[in-house]
């Protein structure tokens, strides 16, 4: 019983840090998706496709995806 916890947590942990979809299929994150807009600018567009498939498959990976910027659209 015990080890069958063990592997269900592990299992667990892994595909929740693979199922950011943006993270995972978004390709490279430029240093312009990683910082936030300076004052007055206007805000960041997000990917649309990408939020719905977090929020369907993995809700976590929301949390994810927004850590690592991925799941803004890259700069021009």
């Amino acid at each position: 019983m015990k080890k069958s916890i063990i592997k269900f947590t592990a299992a667990l942990l892994i595909v929740a840090s693979l199922s950011s979809c943006a993270t995972v299929f978004g390709g490279k994150v430029s240093d312009c998706q990683r910082t936030k807009p300076e004052a007055g600018k206007p805000s960041r567009s997000i990917r649309v496709g990408a939020l719905i498939a977090d929020i369907f498959f993995f809700t976590p990976g929301i949390i994810i995806d927004f850590a690592t910027g991925a799941i803004y659209k890259p700069c021009n």
